[in-house]
């Protein structure tokens, strides 16, 4: 299924979502429009100005509408809030506030989140098997969308910055894989990634419930890796002014652990009480990189050292793992192929 070179695959990005107020511009001489496409007015080039939420519609300068394009000119990029984007923006008033979307090409959206994700000096095989992730996982999110917006542009979906993070490395691996998508009986995958999962990646189901079957536990090669280990120290009472209602805490155990480790349950023994605490609320409370940990009183004292492995969720691709075998020689369908099982790679057909 080959695309055509001109045709274009949008993806809608919510930049700021329920804001008061946004700060918007453009490059080149912009026109503002209103919801239905109507001229309203122009931006003169490196101009802007605040749109703010204005009893249900939204304000700039002058000019209001229930919704605001901002189209910028000759190919030039947008501000919206603190950076710079490719595309062009909608502001619409959502939640009582205002909401700024980026309308942006698929592939060029790819360009900037290669380089908030990874890092564009990466050998270009990891950055291979990242583009085809990234794009996978914004069609599965697309095809999904809400109606307003496809994505968001924190990690709660992947990290989108705008043009700050593009750069020929991250350019270059999106090109070479244009339109590349990996499915699963015909379908876009949910093409989940983390940083580094400690040695072995999860089953999707100990970490979602939903079990699917191309996001199975495989062997990570992110040995050796800046977040590979970690440790951290907590004083008795930081530890128990973390993870409240036990008292004074004096032990911490698992109670239920995934196939590979990771903490599902723990219990929090204290001088007033035991609770039953899930890993991940454990790993938020503590600022953890993960839920792959151990907690240990250290002899002698009352502090608690936390040993643990990985960053991030541990399903689906591995960074650091992708790393580790692109510099070993392998190439991003065989990347792709170890971390995705029973997937293969497709074309969007954008018609």
């Amino acid at each position: 299924m080959v695309a055509p070179a001109q045709a274009q695959l949008l993806l809608r990005v919510a930049i700021e979502d329920g804001v008061n107020q946004i700060k918007v511009g453009s490059t080149t001489k912009a026109v503002v429009r209103d919801g239905s496409g109507q001229p309203l007015g122009e931006l003169a080039a490196m101009g802007g100005g605040v749109a703010q939420a204005k009893s249900g519609k939204v304000a700039l300068g002058n000019w209001q509408g229930s919704q605001l394009w901002i189209d910028p000119s000759q190919n030039g990029n947008v501000w919206i809030g603190n950076a710079w984007y490719r595309g062009r923006v909608l502001l619409v008033p959502r939640n009582g506030g205002l909401t700024a979307i980026n309308y942006v090409d698929l592939e060029e959206y790819l360009y900037s989140v290669l380089g908030a994700e990874m890092d564009g000096g990466w050998p270009q095989e990891a950055l291979k098997s990242q583009a085809v992730a990234a794009r996978t996982y914004a069609l599965y999110k697309r095809q999904r969308s809400n109606g307003i917006f496809d994505v968001g542009d924190d990690q709660n979906w992947q990290v989108y910055k705008g043009l700050i993070t593009e750069s020929a490395g991250t350019r270059s691996a999106v090109s070479a894989t244009r339109g590349q998508v990996l499915i699963y009986n015909g379908q876009a995958i949910l093409a989940a990634f983390h940083s580094s999962s400690g040695g072995h990646t999860e089953n999707v189901e100990d970490v979602w419930n939903e079990p699917l079957p191309y996001l199975r536990g495989v062997p990570d090669f992110d040995q050796g890796t800046p977040v590979f280990e970690w440790t951290k120290t907590f004083s008795q009472a930081d530890l128990s002014k973390r993870i409240s209602g036990v008292g004074n805490i004096t032990a911490m155990t698992p109670q239920r652990t995934s196939a590979y480790g990771s903490i599902l349950t723990m219990k929090v023994v204290g001088d007033k009480g035991v609770r039953v605490i899930s890993g991940e609320d454990i790993a938020a409370a503590l600022g953890l990189r993960s839920t792959r940990f151990q907690v240990n009183r250290k002899s002698g004292t009352t502090s608690f050292q936390v040993t643990g492995r990985g960053f991030g969720h541990g399903v689906g691709l591995s960074q650091w793992g992708a790393y580790n075998l692109a510099r070993a020689g392998y190439n991003y369908q065989q990347i792709l192929a170890h971390y995705y099982r029973n997937t293969n790679l497709a074309k969007i057909d954008v018609r």
